[in-house]
């Protein structure tokens, strides 16, 4: 009995140590190797902690442009998504260094072009627009938009008739896909804003809406990526709704409400849209704070997303600093992602967990980063920036 009672306090031991080490190790293995089904904090950040957190992940970026050179081309939609991180960035720390980068990298290297050639139409590319109509807010210089005018005009007197299923380079012409409202519409009305031009902003509200009565699932209020994914199922029997491709949408809705009138007549359809996206949205947050790549089919992703997940954060702290949504409601949503985000930062400022270029839900690991990302992240702070305490 006493050998039987030696034995149970030895191996008792041995499992408590083991135990405790297993548990040690896991406490010391930092944000960035999150448990699956860790729990995401809502608490509150003070404004310094958040401009911090941003400079760190913008310098990181720049740094590595500078010392890898360009991940993709400079006039590249990848890049177009993050110019407009590193805009909002810019404007919140006074740093004219980060708009001298990108107007002496990007616009002056290339005279301030949008491509040129047969994809001369495709969204992608003028979503470089957006960080051209804002140079020219701060510089004034009619250079920097005047080819993006000229594609806009050209925009107007095509006929855009076409159906937007997904065959013969529909993309190419027309806004057939989802990622395409981020990149198209809001520049279209960055250039409406900056030219106080009105038919650039009806162009937007036209084309937009052809697009969302075709993409648009009124009944789970999200967008499919393009038609190719209209019957297709998730695992689990769901529609395929992919985070960041939504992720793009509510991020252009609110590019666009940013830049159009208050007395817009089409505004309160827009505002409409973009409340519904929204509780559809914060209803399906995930416990760790991000939205996984898939919406309605997170277990078949079970990893945090930051691409998908920095456009939503956006989105919806824009709608509560616009009084368009309820802080109380949304807030903790908010803080949530954004405290969710800031774990997947690493160490040196390289933002992690970034799904790779792609069109639908895919795998992702803490090592994955993407420029668009790091734009999201951005934009999503200068928003958290304005509900962070003092």
């Amino acid at each position: 009995m006493k050998k039987m009672l030696h034995h149970f306090k030895f191996s008792f031991k041995g499992y408590l140590s083991s135990f405790l080490l297993i548990s040690i190790l896991i406490s010391c293995s930092g944000p960035h190797h999150a448990q699956k089904g860790a729990e995401s904090s809502a608490q509150v950040q003070p404004k310094q902690a958040v401009f911090n957190i941003m400079k760190k992940v913008a310098n990181w970026q720049i740094d590595s442009i500078r010392d890898k050179g360009w991940r993709h081309p400079e006039r590249n939609w990848t890049m177009g998504a993050m110019y407009t991180g590193l805009m909002a960035y810019a404007a919140l720390a006074h740093d004219s260094a980060v708009y001298h980068f990108m107007k002496e990298e990007v616009g002056e290297k290339y005279d301030w072009q949008i491509i040129q050639g047969p994809d001369r139409y495709f969204a992608d590319n003028y979503c470089v627009g957006q960080m051209y109509c804002g140079m020219y807010e701060i510089y004034h210089d009619p250079q920097m938009i005047a080819d993006l005018k000229a594609l806009a005009d050209t925009l107007i007197a095509r006929p855009h008739t076409e159906s937007l299923e997904w065959k013969n380079h529909i993309n190419l012409r027309e806004w057939a896909w989802c990622d395409g409202l981020f990149m198209g519409p809001p520049t279209l009305a960055m250039l409406a804003h900056v030219t106080q031009e009105k038919k650039y902003m009806d162009l937007t509200d036209s084309l937009w809406w052809k697009t969302t009565d075709y993409l648009y699932d009124p009944k789970e209020h999200l967008y499919y990526r393009d038609s190719r994914y209209f019957d297709k199922k998730e695992k689990n029997g769901e529609k395929v709704f992919w985070s960041r491709g939504n992720g793009w949408v509510m991020g252009g809705l609110v590019r666009v409400l940013e830049n159009m009138p208050d007395n817009y007549d089409d505004r309160s359809r827009w505002i409409k849209l973009y409340q519904d996206m929204a509780e559809k949205i914060a209803s399906i947050q995930q416990p760790d704070g991000t939205w996984h790549a898939s919406l309605l089919d997170p277990a078949s992703y079970p990893i945090k997303e930051t691409s998908g997940s920095g456009f939503f954060c956006y989105a919806l702290a824009w709608g509560i600093n616009h009084h368009l949504l309820d802080a109380k409601k949304y807030g903790p949503v908010v803080w949530r992602s954004w405290n969710a985000l800031v774990s997947c930062v690493h160490p040196d400022g390289m933002l992690g967990y970034a799904q790779p270029i792609g069109a639908d839900p895919q795998s992702v690991n803490n090592d994955d980063t993407e420029v668009y990302a790091v734009g999201a992240f951005l934009l999503a702070g200068s928003e958290v920036m304005k509900m962070a305490k003092e």
